[in-house]
């Protein structure tokens, strides 16, 4: 397949961004709670689906949610309390880069929970997702799909790129090694938490501005129909602001010019 061209993303991305908008117009009318996880191995794309998301959307509305590593505090807590502080309230969405998945993926792979509590993980999640649902939340879960040779080719980008060098830290280069590991804790937990009240949704983004446009398009799809009118707005006139006798003085700044 061949890689979708920037020009023609844009092109195809421009009437999605109006459907967002009405999709956000929606939620607000209605008071719908979105929640969207984006999961998948690094460099897959989560930052770029969410942004696509996000993007022409009012970020008082919709929020991105993408959590450190845990607080000592926050480790003796219940797994999900820290998660739950961040789903959305009325007329909000949530867009998790990373979520509570971390339990059944990096932290089961680097070894930063047991065994007996990534198996109390998969047992309970599949109940807290029915429960979130049963309230009225949509719930969302994508996982973003790349082979090991685009992976690797992405890493040396972002070593290469000054301005992609902060995503790379020392747990992805380790997690370089460990594919398979991944391979095989993605399938245990997809086993697990693929329900049909909160089912997984998996999108190629070996191409990832093709993955971009088919993630959003399903998403999009898969909410209830989203038609709101917008409000009527209308530019009356404005008089003379004597003010602007006083401000007329000031000098405006120059345009910037390269040396």
């Amino acid at each position: 397949m061949k890689i979708l061209k920037r020009k023609a993303f844009e092109e195809l991305y421009a009437p999605m961004e109006e459907e967002l908008v009405a999709m956000a117009r929606w939620v607000a009318k209605t008071g719908a709670r979105v929640v969207v996880l984006m999961e998948g191995r690094d460099t897959a794309g989560k930052g770029g689906a969410i942004d696509a998301i996000r993007g022409p959307l009012n970020p008082r509305q919709c929020r991105v949610v993408a959590l450190p590593k845990p607080t000592e505090r926050e480790k003796s807590q219940w797994y999900f309390q820290r998660y739950i502080e961040h789903l959305p309230a009325a007329g909000e969405i949530a867009l998790f880069d990373r979520s509570w998945y971390n339990r059944a993926g990096v932290e089961k792979v680097m070894g930063y929970a047991t065994e007996d509590q990534v198996t109390a993980f998969l047992t309970q999640v599949p109940r807290f997702e029915d429960l979130l649902v049963a309230d009225g939340i949509l719930l969302f879960k994508y996982w973003l799909a790349t082979d090991q040779d685009q992976q690797e080719k992405r890493f040396a980008e972002r070593l290469e790129d000054p301005l992609k060098r902060w995503k790379l830290s020392p747990i992805d280069l380790a997690a370089r090694t460990k594919y398979d590991g991944y391979t095989k804790a993605r399938e245990a937990m997809l086993r697990a938490t693929h329900t049909d009240t909160a089912p997984w949704t998996l999108v190629d983004f070996n191409d990832q501005r093709r993955g971009r446009l088919t993630l959003i398009r399903n998403f999009l799809d898969r909410l209830p129909d989203t038609f709101v009118a917008p409000e009527d707005l209308v530019l009356e006139p404005l008089g003379h602001d004597p003010l602007d006798e006083v401000y007329g003085v000031l000098q405006p700044l120059a345009p910037f010019k390269p040396d």
